[in-house]
């Protein structure tokens, strides 16, 4: 990250390691994840538990379900930390330097860029909605997506300094903007419905888990795109727990809440009711902005490394990739959202489950360990396919975790018996 003056304003790591001197401290790399985790599909997922569960039900199955998420995400950000690189590098050695290039750059790629086109989505619709309501003006929805989806490209293009200082400003009033929507909610409404609240259609208490996981699901394996900028283990560690874990669980509480008082967990329309559309408008805008970035910015690392794009081009695979997600969202993706989050949660978590098992058992967290493996490692791969496999079509338990731990496994019997070569340790 350059900030000496006279440097490019324009973020130069992508896919090598980056340097310790320009590494952050971990309230500065939380404070990204904060950001991350107030955002519309967070309260969305906690309207959508309280449909199948009690209120106590939903907010335990958020816990668990993010706690989860918090677990795999510190042992891919310590790895990060270790090897100052991307997940998309970072995995090079589980599935090989052609597998890395491809398959991993196209399933977090395609997974970031899913959910930058549903943020968009969602922002654009509730932008015409308050201007059709407020102002009685009827703005296509489709225009509106388009024009915030470029707006929020913009902090992504610039790179990891630009999405941290966005962070440092909307995160407290993100914070203080969503506390004060679920307060007033509880003041118009009051509270009686919580406590005999009962769901209209019940699911099994691990359907819930699964939901809240596959909501993170993707930020968990990314997270090296942002800890890699962690000084170290410890702090890589306490910028994941900090930064997902209380955020996370609040906004699916608040929106779980702002279902069953207001009736829904769109923000924009709590505060419509309350006579307060703008401020509802403003809070949306800054969590879909927040959000939106860090799925603009993975993704254009990983068309980068897809593309084996100098480090000096990141800025630009992050436009393309920013654009091809507004394009998402001006199609109208969000109509699509629950079917593209049941992809996400079997199909991410074990590229996890894969480079977990390689690097903290097979290399013992030993970052000399690390290495471009040439051409494609055909076990991680292997491994990654049957974990999805797990996750798409076991019907018992919790997908994601059957997922990765179902790779996680797989991968450690297959280096057992299968030989793989041993190229010489790169130096990073």
């Amino acid at each position: 990250m350059s900030t000496k003056k006279g440097e490019d304003v324009f973020e130069k790591y992508a896919l090598e390691a980056v340097p310790k001197e320009n590494r952050q401290s971990w309230p500065s790399i939380a404070l990204i994840w904060i950001g991350t985790m107030i955002c519309v599909p967070a309260l969305m997922m906690g309207g959508a538990l309280i449909t199948g569960l009690n209120l106590l039900h939903a907010l335990l199955a958020g816990i668990i379900g993010y706690t989860i998420v918090v677990i795999y995400m510190s042992f891919q950000g310590m790895q990060a930390a270790d090897l100052g690189r991307p997940t998309v590098s970072a995995a090079i050695p589980s599935f090989g330097f052609s597998g890395s290039r491809v398959l991993i750059s196209l399933i977090l790629g395609i997974s970031t860029l899913g959910w930058f086109g549903v943020q968009a989505n969602v922002c654009g619709a509730a932008f015409s909605s308050v201007l059709n309501t407020w102002l009685g003006v009827n703005f296509p929805v489709w225009l509106s997506s388009l024009i915030w989806g470029v707006i929020m490209l913009s902090t992504a293009i610039i790179g990891f300094n630009a999405v941290k200082y966005l962070n440092y400003i909307a995160v407290p009033a993100l914070i203080a903007l969503s506390v004060y929507g679920t307060y007033s909610s509880f003041v118009k409404y009051g509270s009686s419905i919580l406590s005999s609240y009962q769901p209209p259609t019940p699911f099994p208490f691990v359907q819930g888990i699964a939901l809240a996981v596959g909501t993170f699901a993707v930020g968990g394996v990314i997270a090296g795109d942002f800890s890699r900028y962690a000084r170290n283990r410890r702090e890589a560690v306490l910028s994941s727990v900090w930064g997902v874990w209380p955020a996370g669980v609040a906004m699916l509480f608040m929106g779980s809440v702002m279902a069953l008082l207001a009736g829904t967990y769109d923000i924009t329309q709590v505060m419509s009711a309350l006579g307060a559309p703008v401020l509802g408008l403003i809070i949306l805008i800054l969590a879909t902005w927040t959000t939106n970035t860090i799925n603009a910015y993975s993704a254009g690392i990983a068309l980068t490394n897809l593309f084996q794009l100098p480090d000096s081009k990141r800025a630009l695979a992050t436009a393309i990739a920013g654009i091809l997600g507004t394009v998402l969202a001006v199609a109208g993706i969000m109509n699509y959202f629950l079917n593209f989050l049941t992809i996400l949660t079997s199909t991410i978590p074990p590229v996890a489950g894969v480079m977990i098992a390689d690097y903290w058992v097979k290399k013992k967290g030993d970052p000399s360990k690390w290495f471009k493996y040439p051409g494609a490692n055909w076990v991680g791969i292997l491994s990654w396919l049957i974990g999805a496999l797990v996750g798409i079509y076991l019907k018992i338990g919790i997908a994601p975790i059957n997922a990765m731990v179902v790779s996680f496994v797989v991968y450690l019997g297959l280096i057992s018996v299968v030989k793989q070569p041993q190229p010489v340790p790169s130096k990073k």
